[in-house]
């Protein structure tokens, strides 16, 4: 179906029982004996919940999107020579069109697809189609609820729960990409006439709030200890519980705060405070019951940060951990590594596709910080007593968080033999100018590499992606930093300050931010940032883009803080240097460098209209009240 927004109003109904997937083209083809009624579908909780069930494979894996995938569009990572097909590089031109398919998406983006695929292949899902597929489906199971004559109140309640969530959560999708959009409540009749408004984005915000809301009053904290939940024992971990809802409550409420999303509906350019407090108070609850306990979420020890977003020699385990609150569903585990482990390295080292995505000097330089808890000089080729920096070995006494993520040059990334003696100039990372791992088509623009998302090993040599060492990747959409982080932000602004406190938690911003720097071994926020709110705010923006680098969330940071078209984020740029000295194998961060500076890669000359992403010109076709954004 070519406009995906006509899915609304299909009469045929897509029913699924037990865990079929199958999409509405595929039911209509069904055999008539494999046809079930509406009653026979909703009248006991195993039936319901099979029909839900669709709804998790409604969930795009944003970073499993076709054999190349691009889900970092801020300042963040630059794509290789060979990359210029991805969306991220239609982004850093300004072409926001090529987030769909009729404009090239097909190639990385997860933003669209050619259908609502509900099947298992996350190559071709995309958030467009199965949103509206999703909030269709999750209507009419909302309202067939009486229906379910058969189940206990707790089964009834958790079914509700789980609709009311994806309602809300496909909408909160959407709008934080497109601006306010109909917020569609109801089944829509085959015969009715479209005419659904665009709502403004806080109209959207409040209606998604409400099925948050009342999600999170719904469904239980841990499915495995309740009755209903332990007919799937310790397979529940990925469905839709009370912390998640209260965690969407709190970052749409957030999102409905921030800047840009405050402006377009109040003409105001700062936070909205009613809506940052309610957001502070959501992720209070949220924390509050993970701190005393109550909840199977806690945050990974610092040792172990990498289970955040893969595992390795677990028996295909989930990565995740306790820390992971919200993710997609998953399938082929070894499908995860043998195409998100292939994006970070050169070719020569990986034998992947030629695409491969780098971190930008730029980003590194100007968040990951000192271990001392002071950031960078603004120009790194000069010294900083202030914070210790050296431009001579400037990968010396860094956050450890620069460590666990960012590949520098002298890395050791082979740990095992390299068969052919002439190759052994590979072991370490060669990212100096002129080095191996700067290879014109798919090595690094920036002077970095990124390590977070796979480890070191993940290379022709120590073959880590192979099927005997089980690496399996899933990033998550939310995990329990980001809501500390989250947390912090709506409380200094809700309440304009820094020893405020939400209605539902006792921390204050300092000390939630804090709480994620102590589980890397950071110090605390230095006292330098915390004479005012404003002062303070900048550093919780790079607490966020330290913490969260790379995981999908700065693009959309940049442009909720109306910060995408500002300068210096609105360039990419390279670190050029050569090594001096004596080379430490063992120690890179001691190693020397010499001749050090910064060059511009690109600049996007992004205007206001690059804050929303163009709708589809079919789509804004159909009537009247669904208007095209600004500038497009």
């Amino acid at each position: 179906m070519k406009n995906y927004i006509k899915v609304l109003l299909k009469g045929a109904i897509c029913l699924s029982t037990f865990l079929s997937i199958s999409s509405c083209e595929d039911y209509l083809e069904r055999t008539p004996d494999s046809i079930i009624s509406e009653e026979q579908a909703f009248q006991n909780y195993a039936n319901f919940q099979g029909y839900v069930e669709e709804l998790y494979h409604c969930i795009p894996n944003f970073t499993l999107s076709n054999w190349v995938s691009s889900f970092n569009w801020g300042e963040d990572e630059i794509e290789s020579t060979a990359g210029t097909f991805t969306f991220s590089y239609a982004v850093d031109r300004g072409n926001f069109w090529r987030w769909q398919v009729e404009n090239g998406a097909g190639n990385t983006g997860w933003l669209d697809a050619p259908s609502a695929n509900t099947n298992r292949d996350h190559h071709n899902k995309g958030l467009w189609p199965l949103a509206w597929y999703g909030i269709r489906k999750a209507n009419m199971g909302l309202e067939n609820l009486s229906m379910m004559i058969v189940a206990t109140p707790e089964e009834r309640q958790m079914i509700e729960g789980q609709l009311l969530f994806f309602r809300g959560w496909f909408h909160f999708m959407l709008i934080q990409y497109f601006g306010g959009l109909p917020y569609v409540d109801r089944v829509l009749p085959s015969d009715e006439q479209l005419t659904l408004p665009r709502l403004s984005y806080h109209e959207c915000a409040e209606k998604a709030a409400l099925d948050f809301e009342r999600a999170a009053r719904l469904l239980p904290i841990n499915w495995d200890l309740t009755p209903t939940g332990q007919k799937t024992l310790n397979k529940n971990q990925l469905r839709i519980n009370k912390i998640m809802a209260l965690g969407y409550l709190g970052k749409n409420y957030l999102y409905a705060a921030s800047p840009l999303m405050n402006s377009v509906s109040t003409g105001s350019q700062t936070y909205h405070q009613e809506y940052a407090r309610k957001a502070a108070d959501a992720f209070g609850e949220l924390l509050q019951l993970v701190e005393s306990g109550e909840t199977q979420y806690a945050l990974l020890p610092f040792e172990r940060y990498h289970n955040n977003f893969y595992t390795t020699g677990q028996n295909w385990s989930l990565a995740g951990g306790t820390e992971a609150i919200f993710r997609s569903t998953y399938y082929s585990a070894n499908g995860t590594n043998w195409r998100i482990s292939k994006q970070y390295k050169p070719t020569f080292m990986d034998e992947g596709d030629p695409t491969n995505y780098y971190p930008t000097a730029n980003y590194v330089h100007a968040n990951f910080g000192m271990a001392n808890g002071l950031p960078l000089p603004s120009d790194v080729t000069r010294a900083d007593a202030e914070s210790g920096y050296d431009p001579n070995h400037p990968w010396r006494g860094r956050d450890p968080r620069f460590y666990a993520t960012i590949v520098y040059d002298g890395v050791k990334v082979v740990q095992g033999s390299i068969p052919d003696p002439n190759e052994e100039y590979n072991r370490f990372a060669n990212l100096h100018r002129g080095g191996s791992y700067r290879e014109v088509v798919t090595g690094s623009l920036s002077g970095y590499a990124s390590r977070k998302f796979s480890p070191l090993t993940a290379n022709k040599y120590d073959r880590a992606y192979d099927w005997g060492s089980s690496l399996h990747i899933n990033v998550p959409y939310m995990r329990l930093a980001d809501v500390y982080l989250m947390y912090a932000e709506a409380a200094l602004m809700g309440y304009n300050s820094l020893g405020a406190t939400s209605a539902t938690f006792g921390k204050t911003p300092v000390e939630a931010v804090n709480v994620i720097r102590t589980r890397a071994g950071m110090v605390g926020v230095h006292d330098k940032f915390l004479g005012s709110v404003n002062s303070f705010l900048g550093e919780l923006r790079r607490e966020r883009a330290v913490e969260l680098a790379f995981e999908s969330h700065r693009f959309n940071d940049l442009r909720r803080w109306l910060l995408l078209t500002e300068f210096p984020y609105n360039i990419k740029t390279s670190y050029e240097f050569d090594r001096a000295g004596n080379f430490n194998a063992d120690d890179p961060s001691q190693n020397r460098i010499i001749n050090m500076r910064e060059e511009l890669i690109i600049e996007r000359n992004f205007t206001s209209k690059h804050y929303w992403l163009p709708l589809k010109v079919s789509d804004v076709s159909l009537y009247p009240e669904f208007y095209q954004n600004p500038g497009w």
